[in-house]
């Protein structure tokens, strides 16, 4: 895998750290995930605009939903990227930059394991 020129070269030990770490964070995204479907599900069967309900509680249902939805939204994006990362680690490419293709470098992966960007072209991205 690729390091930057002041970089000691990766271990396997280090790959197999990152790659269990992503791994782990994987399982847990997908449990939050199904965690945040399920109680979408029942704020969904229990309806915003139920007999009973005043305007309130249909406010208040509605904002737990979308937030319940946003949430769930949000995790899913997260899992697709680790899941990039962990398809990058098996492919051979993971710690080089998607854009540039230079390496992105060991201290930053480390950090964000999921980054698929060097400094230089994230920053680029960022200006735009």
């Amino acid at each position: 895998m690729a390091v930057l020129e002041h970089e000691t070269p990766w271990t396997a030990a280090e790959v197999g750290e990152v790659r269990s770490d992503l791994e782990s964070e994987r399982d847990r995204l997908r449990g939050e995930i199904e965690r945040a479907e399920s109680d979408l599900q029942a704020l969904l069967r229990e309806g915003v605009d139920g007999a009973g309900n005043d305007q309130a509680d249909v406010g208040s249902n509605s904002l737990e939903r979308d937030a319940e939805m946003s949430l769930a939204q949000s995790h899913r994006e997260l899992l697709r990227q680790v899941e990039h990362a962990i398809a990058r680690i098996h492919d051979g490419t993971y710690g080089s930059c998607e854009s540039c293709g230079n390496p992105i470098g060991k201290m930053r992966l480390m950090a964000f394991p999921r980054a698929t960007l060097c400094m230089t072209c994230k920053q680029r991205e960022e200006r735009r």
